[in-house]
């Protein structure tokens, strides 16, 4: 009996030692992780086209177009209108009775650079600008330059006088009944106009001008020819 109950000990201290063993190879095993889902992914979709920045116009420089003879245009630099509607346009026609009695035709200078004042005795900045102007058509009578002035309102009886008394050099026209300055907008005296060779009206300018402004004036008509004051 006491060999029974020995052996049965025995056989139950076997199993726990090899139960702990057990437990012990179980603990040193590592354990593996556990396996994770990964996240749903959404399917890449466009942007409406209304939510997209868009790009904004960028203008690109605008040309002006000058004038040419002819009727064609090339690119230019861009300039102010002018006041004067006539200027960059032909010149109007001018026919008009001189001191003598005879015709002066603008039309007959065609070929020539011309410049026009519409003027009057009665006009003091008008008395003013003859002597200036006397001096520039002296000084430039080799280069063709033609000035004329258009007394408005005026007979010879009143103009005579006046230019011999200046020792003017250059035609002068008579308007007496005002019609001519209308048509070429001269409403405020004096007037001036500047015609290059072609019949165009390259320049023009109100009031009494200085010999400044007179040299401008005759610049746009004598191209390459250096104009003093």
């Amino acid at each position: 009996m006491r060999t029974f109950i020995a052996i049965a000990l025995g056989l139950i201290a076997g199993a726990v030692a090899a139960f702990g063993l057990a437990l012990a190879v179980y603990s040193l095993v590592p354990t593996a992780p556990a396996p994770t889902v990964p996240a749903p992914t959404s399917t890449p979709t466009s942007t409406p086209a209304a939510l997209l920045p868009s790009a904004s116009p960028v203008a690109s420089p605008a040309t002006t177009a000058s004038p040419v003879p002819g009727g064609s245009t090339e690119p230019g630099p861009t300039r102010s209108p002018s006041p004067f509607p006539l200027v960059g346009r032909p010149a109007p026609p001018l026919n008009a009775p001189g001191l003598d009695g005879a015709a002066i035709d603008l039309a007959a200078y065609r070929g020539k650079p011309v410049w026009i004042v519409f003027t009057g005795t009665y006009c003091p900045p008008c008395r003013d600008e003859y002597p200036l102007m006397n001096g520039f058509a002296v000084r430039y009578a080799e280069t063709g330059l033609v000035v004329l002035a258009v007394h408005v309102k005026e007979d010879a009886a009143t103009v005579k006088p006046f230019v011999d008394e200046l020792n003017v050099t250059f035609p002068v026209a008579l308007d007496e009944d005002g019609s001519r300055a209308a048509t070429w907008d001269a409403l405020a005296l004096p007037v001036h106009y500047w015609i290059d060779e072609a019949g165009i009206v390259r320049d023009a300018a109100i009031g009494g001008l200085g010999p400044d402004q007179m040299a401008r004036g005759l610049g746009s008509i004598l191209p390459g020819v250096t104009i003093g004051e």
